[in-house]
């Protein structure tokens, strides 16, 4: 990691990226005092932030079940409103961050862009019902009929300045214009336009509508006549996906697919200044200040960054900046960077690792029946160890709000704690009759699925800790994996029978036959984001994906593991899987064209017993027999790159290093880093169980002898060293 400071006198007052968001930003909206912004995320929140500081304000604001795609402040600035893709409508309280009654229902599809009238009375949600939708701010109930006349998605709804009409772009290639008094259309629609439409608004003197195009192409248009003003803006050839006028309705700003910013002088059609770049993936939103003096932007990068519309810089603040492994951290100047503990390791193998679901932590479980919590920037465990189990934790899982942890153990109980404290929540869940050996939570966080070497799966209410009906029974051995399907209504299951079997959690049933094509033990299921697909890890060193629908398998195996799958796990976009195995190895494998990306991910120096992305798909993280937790970038998978960020393994005094002793598979005793240090005969292996002392047994079976490298001689040419 490299840290750069700049000169104290010249850094100003915000942060360059403000990151926060696990998940990419569709919106961003200003306060009407410009002090504060809002944003609105695919991971299902919404955020306030200090537009000054970039410091986040309060808590996310939670309560969508899908993906926020559109926020506005109320005039007032009394209240936050925001469209999602669970085809809802909320109203927050801007200052406390609650939700203000219920939410708003009525579409039937997803809720694209939200905006208040100018007065604050009503509300205007445009949809992918194809219709548009205005509601009482104040009951929250519809007003009038739905507004019907597209013939495709709405993709941007906006008012007028002086409220007295609506203008909506829509997916099929038009734009209508409506009176808001009766709901009629006003006029025909803006028809000859060449693309599909995105972001639409009113120049602030009501005269002008200018919308954002799937061609890059930027038209403004005559409100009273519906006919384009000549001057095209074309710039980067990408999609112009948000436009948004300054407040003297002098200049347009316009985000791109691309990543880029650009900014327009509407008199002439003429770019103002180069493009803003900085942003690593699409825009989707743009806006400007109250003061029209800066732009901010929010993009599928997931961070949001704020321009100086003057000079077209990206305004940095008055901070230090870490930069590497593909991440940027901004640490607070004044206080200077975390202080780091030193890292304590698990004394045993870990046999699972799990990522909260805002991405800040790492857990990990391990033979040494303790569960460890990890800050996964620094590496610096988070409290003390977590413990209760009296015999190995085999499994563990975040629940989807991040405020529990749950665990199963060889010692036949599944536990719940609170990720907080540490601290366990009730008793432990008692049911199964052998090891525990895999657990997860339901996508809403109320059950918990478990599967056991007694073969059976068990599904427990998390707020009584009660077995919610009869275990589910089929599998005719051990129950190593089970997963939750996104949307809750099924359960995935492998054993060591070689099956794979999907369940119906209302029934308990068994949904079609068995998934057959492992001729080995199935250590790890997982389903893919959309719900749609399968995938499997088995001791028959392949890796499977499977139509849910059909039960088929889809295409042929991923082969290249050269022993046992032990985990499996999709990438949040569904796009890769990643899997660890016996062979000490990590792979990551594209989904669509069924390859291998890059080179393996060495550096575990025994079997790697579980793997997992982080929630935003940057990083994955693995624990191994090595009794190291590791993370590396899932981008930098190629050959000769440097994929590994943190290891988190050992207890560092001084300049001593405890290591690890025990030999890898080909004899040889290896550093942390993975470098060579001495090589054992084969007849002496089997003597060396203890992990901090390493003995050379006289005689190949005793167990007693300790090795005293007093004498060791060292040297370049190691082979060539004698007496």
């Amino acid at each position: 990691m490299r840290v750069e400071r700049g000169r104290t006198e010249r850094w100003p007052a915000r942060p360059s990226a403000w990151n926060g968001h696990i998940s990419r930003i569709n919106s961003v909206a200003y306060h009407p005092d410009g002090l504060r912004l809002v944003s609105g995320s695919s991971d299902m929140m919404v955020r306030i932030w200090d537009a000054e500081t970039g410091a986040p304000i309060g808590e996310p604001l939670k309560g969508h079940t899908n993906a926020v795609e559109s926020v506005a402040y109320s005039p007032d600035s009394q209240y936050v409103i925001s469209g999602s893709r669970d085809c809802t409508i909320r109203i927050w309280d801007a200052e406390t961050g609650a939700s203000v009654g219920e939410p708003l229902e009525g579409h039937t599809n997803i809720v694209s862009s939200v905006v208040y009238s100018p007065d604050g009375r009503h509300i205007v949600s445009g949809s992918w019902d194809y219709t548009i939708r205005i509601w009482d701010a104040r009951s929250r109930a519809p007003v009038g009929e739905p507004l019907k006349g597209h013939t495709h998605r709405v993709a941007s709804v906006a008012y007028s300045p002086n409220g007295r009409h609506l203008v909506s772009s829509s997916w099929d290639e038009t734009i209508r214009i409506w009176d808001v008094n009766n709901g009629a259309p006003v006029g025909e629609p803006s028809m000859g336009l060449t693309s599909r439409l995105g972001s639409v608004v009113y120049s602030p003197d009501s005269r002008h509508i200018i919308p954002g195009f799937f061609n890059s192409a930027i038209r403004t248009r005559n409100t009273e006549t519906g006919n384009p003003i000549p001057e095209i803006l074309e710039g980067d050839p990408s999609w112009a996906r948000s436009v948004a006028y300054s407040p003297d309705s002098r200049h347009i700003v316009s985000g791109c697919n691309s990543g880029v910013i650009q900014i327009w002088d509407v008199a002439t059609g003429a770019p103002v200044g180069g493009l803003l770049k900085g942003h690593t993936k699409r825009v989707n939103s743009v806006a400007y200040s109250p003061d029209g003096r800066h732009v901010v932007s929010g993009s599928s990068d997931k961070t949001i960054r704020i321009w100086d519309v003057e000079t077209g810089a990206l305004v940095d603040g008055r901070y230090i900046v870490s930069a590497g492994d593909n991440t940027i951290q901004v640490w607070n100047a004044d206080t200077g960077t975390p202080a780091g503990e030193s890292l304590k390791t698990h004394t045993e193998r870990i046999f699972a690792v799990a990522y909260s679901p805002n991405g800040l932590h790492v857990v990990s479980s391990s033979e040494d029946n303790t569960i460890r919590i990890w800050d996964a920037q620094t590496g610096a465990p988070v409290g003390e160890p977590l413990k209760g189990h009296t015999d190995d934790v085999n499994s563990i899982a975040c629940s989807p709000d991040g405020r529990y942890i749950v665990s199963g153990s060889r010692d036949n109980t599944i536990r719940i704690w609170d990720a907080e404290t540490g601290a366990p929540v009730g008793e432990p869940l008692k049911g199964h009759t052998h090891y525990v050996l895999s657990v997860a939570y339901s996508p809403d966080g109320r059950h918990i699925v478990s599967g056991s070497f007694d073969k059976t799966i068990r599904i427990w209410e998390v707020e009584t800790g009660a077995s919610a009906g009869e275990p589910l029974v089929g599998h005719t051995h051990s129950v190593y994996c089970v997963s939750y399907s996104p949307d809750g209504r099924h359960v995935v299951s492998g054993s060591s029978d070689n099956m794979i079997r999907i369940w119906e959690v209302k029934t308990g049933a068994s949904v079609g036959e068995p998934l057959e094509g492992h001729t080995n033990s199935v250590y790890s299921v997982a389903y893919s984001p959309d719900g749609l697909n399968v995938v499997s890890g088995s001791a028959d060193d392949t890796i499977r994906i499977w139509d849910v629908e059909t039960g088929a398998q889809v295409g042929e195996p991923l082969k290249g593991h050269t022993n046992d799958v032990l985990s499996v796990a999709y990438s949040p976009d569904g796009r890769h899987v990643i899997s660890s195995s016996c062979d000490y190895t990590i792979r990551i494998w594209d989904v669509e064209a069924r390859a291998l990306v890059g080179e393996p991910l060495k550096g575990h120096t025994d079997f790697v017993w579980s793997v997992a992305y982080s929630p935003d798909g940057r990083h994955v993280s693995s624990g191994s027999s090595d009794k190291t937790v590791r993370i590396w970038d899932a981008n930098t998978a190629a050959p000769g790159a440097d994929s590994m960020i943190q290891v988190f393994n050992t207890e560092i005094t001084g300049n001593a290093i405890l290591l690890d002793l025990r030999p890898d598979q080909s004899g040889w005793v290896r550093h942390p880093s993975g470098g060579l240090l001495f090589w054992i005969p084969e007849s002496c292996r089997s003597g060396l169980t203890c992990a901090a002392t390493l003995t050379i047994p006289t005689d190949g079976y005793s167990r007693v002898v300790r090795l005293d490298p007093s004498g060791a001689c060292f040297g370049a040419s190691w082979e060539q060293i004698k007496d």
